[in-house]
């Protein structure tokens, strides 16, 4: 079987289309009438429609397009065909509203004028309703009165927060007083609560345990740190790249080029260093960073050593940012992410042990495009990267109009493509590529990395920009061992949106859209456009 990918080998996209016409034999054993309510003139409304005559002849079901997924691991794409014409018509509808921000403080002093302690008003609601409070609040003194029920807050003479209240577990152990766990999580994810509170319950190095900063990158208006988490969901450990307290970004629109340039810098080094530790290169920093000129010079000694030949112990990376956050009042989490902007990295081995003495590979989510990659060669004897660059400049859209925008393009330059993929896996998809045969991080040099770092900054704040609140974003690298050069670096932003969560058809990897992407790429073009340097 050939690879199922909407990408052909002439370099152009594969777009089916369904046109429902069916007969539907009619089981029902009983008819059930009854009233619904009544219209504006006073007159019943039943359910007749429910219960049809005989069998049912459905001519016209609305036309729905099927794209597979330029990668075959990653599903189906279902446009439904009258949706989408609808945002066909009107492409700056493609955006979610801004939350109404609540207070219920201001409620609260209406019902009980002349009361100046809230506390215990709040205090006796249930948790839920807290919750519900806690994520919807736009107002600093509803904040502040629930991080007080959250946790034990300390106070200077001021009243200004300085710190949180610390108690010895069964074992010892001090640990801050939190009485619940996710009203605190909400409030300190909470844009809208002070920052000094921020910080001194969530932000400050340590508040959150003993995860040791090994990494620090600070420039005018900018500051990070990259902790080391050592015992991680990650085999071998992962870093993390977190916004310092005294540069608080709570949104993407806040993130400066530079903060950019701080929080991947810190996973180029990471990444280098720890390569050039497992290859015996000397002449590594001690307790610095280093500079854009220095980490360039150690890619390119480590690269000299992997083409004489010398095995590595780490063969991947690993990059993720869990952008935003959400609970829902039941106690459902809805993202990943926690407070403040992050992004996390690590690097991954080529195997892992078996119970038997053997080894398989290790998983790392780039080899599965590399497989595909493959069997594409192998199928059509062309590299599939070549026709997927080839399909998006020669996209026609998916419709067939020809008088509205067809590109798929957002943003691009001499290395980089910013575009909405013709498949997308979340409704608000978009993905970054490279130009060049750059297949990971360890083949791209310094201009590549600055376009790189942009681009991603332009994607996410093009999303956040059009309403987007939680966004996932991943890279699929190629190992650092194979000589293969058809495999590109890639990078996937997937957007969760308020009615897209992910149920069963997704579980199915069918990714079910009421856009069509062309659409999409425009009113992403015009979103970036209005965006701050």
């Amino acid at each position: 079987m050939p690879p199922r990918t909407c990408v052909s080998p002439d370099g152009t996209f594969i777009v089916g289309l369904h046109r429902p016409c069916y007969q539907v034999r009619n089981l029902r054993t009983a008819d059930r009438p009854a009233c619904l309510g009544r219209d504006e003139h006073g007159q019943s409304v039943g359910n007749s429609a429910n219960y049809p005559e005989g069998n049912l002849d459905i001519a016209q079901a609305d036309p729905i397009f099927e794209i597979a997924n330029p990668f075959p691991f990653r599903g189906t794409t279902y446009i439904g065909k009258r949706w989408a014409d609808g945002r066909a018509a009107k492409p700056e509808s493609i955006r979610l509203p801004q939350p109404e921000g609540a207070s219920l403080c201001c409620l609260l002093r209406l019902w009980f004028p002349g009361e100046t302690d809230l506390r215990c008003r709040l205090a006796a609601l249930p948790l839920p309703l807290l919750q519900s409070l806690a994520a919807s609040a736009a107002a600093p003194d509803d904040l502040v009165l629930l991080a007080g029920l959250a946790c034990d807050i300390l106070h200077d003479e001021d009243g200004k927060p300085e710190g949180l209240v610390y108690r010895r577990d069964a074992k010892g152990r001090l640990r801050p007083c939190i009485h619940h766990e996710d009203l605190f999580e909400t409030v300190v994810n909470n844009p809208h609560l002070p920052n000094e509170y921020k910080i001194a319950m969530v932000l400050r190095p340590g508040v959150q345990g003993d995860s040791p900063i090994v990494g620090e990158i600070q420039s005018p208006g900018s500051h990070v740190y990259e902790y080391l988490r050592a015992n991680s969901y990650i085999p071998w450990g992962h870093y993390a790249a977190n916004m310092a307290e005294d540069q608080v970004r709570y949104a993407a629109t806040e993130l400066s080029a530079a903060d950019m340039t701080g929080l991947r810098h810190l996973y180029y080094q990471r990444t280098f260093c720890r390569l050039a530790d497992g290859l015996g290169l000397d002449g590594l920093p001690v307790q610095r960073t280093l500079t854009e000129e220095e980490l360039e010079d150690l890619r390119r000694r480590i690269l000299d050593r992997l083409a004489a030949g010398t095995p590595l112990p780490y063969s991947a990376t690993l990059w993720g940012w869990n952008y935003g956050f959400d609970q829902s009042a039941s106690g459902y989490r809805l993202h990943a992410s926690h407070q403040q902007i992050h992004q996390q990295f690590a690097l991954l081995p080529a195997t892992v042990a078996a119970g038997d003495g053997k080894h398989f590979p290790a998983y790392g989510c780039g080899d599965l495009i590399a497989d595909f990659c493959a069997a594409f060669r192998s199928r059509h004897g062309k590299s599939f990267f070549s026709c997927y660059l080839a399909a998006i400049a020669a996209n026609v859209r998916t419709d067939g109009r020809n008088d509205l925008p067809a590109s798929l393009v957002v943003h691009e330059d001499d290395h980089v493509l910013l575009f909405v993929p013709k498949a997308q896996t979340s409704q608000w998809e978009l993905q970054l590529v490279c130009r060049k045969p750059v297949g990971n991080i360890l083949e791209a040099d310094g201009a590549t990395r600055r376009a790189l770092d942009r681009s991603i900054r332009t994607a996410i704040r093009t999303l956040a920009s059009l309403g987007a609140r939680m966004i996932t974003s991943i890279e699929f690298p190629k190992r650092f061992d194979t000589p293969d050069r058809d495999q590109l670096l890639l990078y996937s932003f997937l957007p969760k949106l308020p009615q897209s969560m992910g149920a069963f058809s997704e579980a199915q990897l069918r990714f079910i859209n009421g856009h069509y992407p062309e659409d999409f790429a425009a009113a992403c073009r015009k979103a970036a456009s209005r965006l701050a340097p």
